[in-house]
């Protein structure tokens, strides 16, 4: 891990927030095992805590902690859509915070093909937090200036472009197959 890296991830060990480029907008990302930063993303937002949140990663095998064991048949088909924008709703391990899944028995959980994301991930030998960098009701922020106009010293912005999406993520429920967000 490079030194910068290291420094990032001990900043995120502490509680800090992080703003980052993601398919269609930035996010807002903190360490999703760090109680105390869920809270002050959940502040920062204004958003209802029991909406839960969604996790991001480069690679399945970093949402495993979070998430109950996929069946073959699932795992398959949530890979079939990775790396990309969809998010899964899915079982949550039993040891998964309630302010990550809202107080539900699932978690949202995606596999990113961004770039910035999903190296951010790598880097930091971990999953994300990630959900939209706006207050919430509010438009995403579309740059890293508008980020740190938005939130100021109250998260650290990762500079980047973010893709070309227009829309947030897909979001399906494993369970039902029922499309959420299209």
């Amino acid at each position: 891990m490079s030194g910068e890296a290291a420094e990032l991830r001990a900043y995120l060990k502490r509680g800090g927030l992080i703003a980052y480029p993601t398919e269609s907008c930035f996010g807002l990302g903190c360490d999703p095992r760090n109680p105390r930063a869920l809270k002050r993303l959940i502040r920062l937002k204004g958003r209802s805590a029991a909406k839960g949140m969604i996790l991001i990663a480069d690679h399945l095998k970093r949402l495993l902690p979070f998430i109950r064991p996929l069946r073959p048949a699932e795992r398959t088909r949530v890979q079939s859509g990775w790396p990309g924008p969809v998010t899964w709703v899915v079982p949550a391990a039993a040891t998964c915070s309630p302010l990550l899944t809202g107080g539900r028995g699932t978690l949202a959980v995606r596999v990113t093909a961004h770039p910035v994301a999903a190296r951010l991930c790598r880097e930091l030998g971990m999953a994300l937090v990630s959900t939209s960098a706006n207050k919430s009701g509010r438009r995403a922020a579309q740059t890293a200036a508008q980020c740190s106009r938005m939130f100021g010293a109250q998260v650290r912005v990762i500079d980047g472009r973010i893709g070309t999406r227009r829309r947030p993520s897909t979001l399906i429920d494993l369970a039902s197959g029922t499309t959420l967000r299209p």
